[in-house]
């Protein structure tokens, strides 16, 4: 594959992933545990009073993944297996097996893997990559009391035991309208796609904005057919004279011409914020549009995932997918409780120990339900990508 050819093919897989719902300077994981776990704290209901020991003193870990799957969730698997096992290589944790299994990206797959992988002494289940095989592997790992840390941004299919490690759309609702609400922004429209994603994302924006004193003045959906979008547009366009934000969470397949038709109806661009989610990434097609500059969008910052690409084409001599991150912190993450924790190393507690850890994206942990939290940036756009205004928070703040 050539590499423009590859590069668009990691920048779609990234983006399928965040929109689609059935599916430190080093770069090295530090377990943040911080709170002293253990020492005769009783296990939680449902989960085991400690790690089975294999009699080898091998500690296994399930890795399942759409192996043989078509086109991007194929490319992605590969890459993510491959950052798996270059987690494990540089944190040089020497009784720590991987158990690499293919679900073929479907939920009996992902069944019977996980039923394998239980049988041959897996601990705990990293992956699937997809809801409905996340919800199958969750099952049969729920049944067994062994923990699962998967990678859907489908929030439906967390559970307790069922952790997502991925980049939840509600996540990105609620850093970035608490960014535009700590800079006066009130009064809010918004633009959405009319699919899942956008589904997830309404219900979160309208609950965010509610939450900091904000009131949501249009909200409109769209469709994929021009003369709807351009419906929806004048709506929001109308009620131009009342609103300070304008909130469009698409791709940049999408936002440049949803801009221009704001534009284009009289909607002054510069004078009304515009907001993206994580979507908008640093994407040429987004920097290169001059209607969108300035606009404010969340991700994390980038600096660990450079670092990280430069390592992983030392490696194997080409480049990530952009999901390979994830992978690698699971699989980092586990060895450092491996290495940290003892025998309560995936206990419920451990996993959702409130200092969380710190990964290539940034902090993160998870909810006793089973979704995460993670520490983002704000960026904005310039004509050069995306420039962070709102650093990620290295830590969370006690209590929350």
């Amino acid at each position: 594959m050539s590499g423009m050819s590859r590069e668009g093919a990691i920048a779609r897989v990234w983006r399928h992933m965040r929109l689609g719902l059935s599916v430190v300077a080093t770069g090295l994981l530090v377990a943040a545990c911080t709170t002293q776990l253990g020492g005769g704290t009783a296990p939680l209901a449902g989960e085991p009073a400690a790690a089975a020991q294999a009699t080898d003193g091998q500690v296994r870990i399930a890795l399942i993944l759409p192996l043989t799957a078509q086109g991007n969730a194929g490319l992605a698997a590969q890459s993510m297996k491959n950052a798996a096992e270059m987690a494990l290589a540089e944190f040089k944790v020497s009784n720590v097996q991987l158990l690499v299994k293919d679900d073929g990206g479907s939920p009996q797959g992902a069944q019977s893997a996980a039923q394998q992988a239980i049988s041959e002494g897996g601990e705990i289940i990293v992956g699937p990559l997809f809801a409905q095989s996340v919800s199958a592997a969750g099952q049969v790992a729920r049944s067994r009391n062994i923990p699962v840390i998967a990678f859907s941004t489908d929030a439906s299919v967390a559970a307790r035991g069922v952790y997502l490690l991925s980049f939840l759309p509600e996540t990105d609702v609620r850093r970035i309208v608490s960014y535009a609400a700590s800079r006066g922004k009130r009064s809010f429209a918004a633009l959405m796609p009319d699919n899942a994603y956008g589904t997830v994302v309404e219900a979160a924006f309208q609950q965010e904005v509610a939450r900091h004193g904000g009131r949501v003045v249009v909200l409109e959906k769209y469709p994929h057919d021009a003369n709807q979008t351009a419906e929806a547009v004048r709506r929001v366009a109308q009620a131009a004279s009342q609103i300070d934000s304008i909130f469009i969470p698409d791709s940049p397949d999408t936002v440049p011409q949803v801009a221009q038709a704001l534009a284009a109806n009289g909607v002054d661009i510069k004078r009304v914020q515009l907001l993206g989610t994580g979507l908008w990434g640093d994407d040429t097609r987004i920097s290169s549009e001059k209607l969108l500059d300035g606009g404010w969008y969340p991700s994390p910052e980038q600096t660990g995932f450079r670092n990280f690409s430069g390592r992983y084409r030392a490696r194997y001599g080409q480049d990530p997918v952009r999901t390979a991150t994830l992978a690698y912190d699971a699989v980092a993450l586990v060895a450092a409780l491996v290495k940290t924790q003892g025998m309560q190393r995936f206990s419920e507690q451990v996993l959702t120990n409130p200092s969380g850890f710190a990964g290539i994206d940034g902090v993160f942990r998870f909810r006793p339900e089973g979704t995460n939290e993670r520490g983002l940036a704000v960026l904005r756009v310039t004509p050069s990508g995306g420039q962070v205004i709102s650093p990620a928070p290295k830590s969370f703040a006690p209590g929350t």
